[in-house]
């Protein structure tokens, strides 16, 4: 099962692979640019930036008199990005390799915060909240956007049945956890107001991810970098392949009646702001 290998994603071979905008996250960046304010000479901070489509586009759609900053301890994606803005001739945007928790930067110092899905891939989401309170100007905007709780729910209802009937009843508690570590609107309302932001609007939707059937799932390059070794987790180390033969077999089963796959996938967009004065 080569789906089940890990893929080194600190490699300069994948990021050089990335997709610009995969579009696993392409819906929430298009969520996010609707309502980013679009202004000249603003400092604008991407936390968790990856390989950069929102600094190279806010850099762009601002106006050469802007300042963007993208923060991501990812090296080989922020590599890809400084190559990027060389070859695009794109002078007003730097990139910083670091924990976005302890960004080098004065307080008070920028204009808006873009985080396009980092809330919940953030090792420690409530100091990096904090830390882009600490930067952020009086009045300064926050946009993110985040995947929510509930998402692929016709998977993971396979992934239980599977468990079930594999004799793993017992980690289907280990899968709940899974499934619920996902972000939910009260969640991050609550999250981003414990570090002083007040939440202005919360804007929620939905997609779709289609497959043809388990099999293309399971090998789809997003899925095997992204998903798969969360997933291998929940089931017991010396079970693993059996259990996702099981669970290719049932998916694909599932395909043939449904004519393919289709996974919910929804979505929320924060805008946010810090207070003109401090109570």
């Amino acid at each position: 099962m080569d789906y089940l290998r890990e893929i080194d994603f600190e490699t300069a071979e994948f990021a050089n692979l990335y997709d610009e905008l995969p579009l696993w996250s392409a819906p929430f960046a298009l969520m996010l640019l609707e309502r980013v304010p679009i202004s000249p000479g603003i400092a604008i901070l991407d936390v968790g930036a990856g390989t950069g489509f929102l600094t190279i586009e806010l850099a762009q759609r601002c106006g050469a008199d802007a300042t963007v900053i993208a923060v991501d301890p990812w090296q080989a994606a922020m590599a890809r990005l400084d190559h990027k803005l060389n070859q695009l001739g794109i002078h007003n945007a730097r990139t910083i390799v670091q924990d976005a928790a302890m960004v080098d930067l004065p307080d008070a110092s920028i204009d808006l915060i873009v985080s396009n899905l980092g809330v919940n891939n953030f090792k420690n989401p409530d100091e990096v909240l904090r830390t882009c309170f600490r930067v952020a100007k009086p009045g300064a905007r926050f946009l993110l956007t985040t995947n929510l709780v509930g998402h692929m729910a016709e998977f993971y209802d396979v992934y239980r049945a599977v468990l079930i009937e594999s004799g793993f009843a017992d980690r289907t508690a280990v899968l709940n956890t899974h499934v619920n570590h996902r972000a939910t609107p009260d969640s991050v309302r609550q999250r981003l107001g414990r570090a002083g932001f007040n939440v202005l609007t919360v804007d929620t939707g939905v997609f779709h991810e289609r497959f043809a059937n388990g099999s293309a799932l399971l090998r789809h390059y997003l899925i095997r970098s992204g998903f798969i070794q969360g997933w291998r987790s929940v089931a017991p180390p010396e079970s693993v392949e059996t259990i996702f033969a099981a669970l290719e077999r049932k998916l694909n089963e599932i395909s043939t009646v449904r004519g393919g796959l289709a996974l919910t996938i929804p979505m929320a967009c924060f805008d946010a702001h810090k207070p003109q004065t401090m109570a």
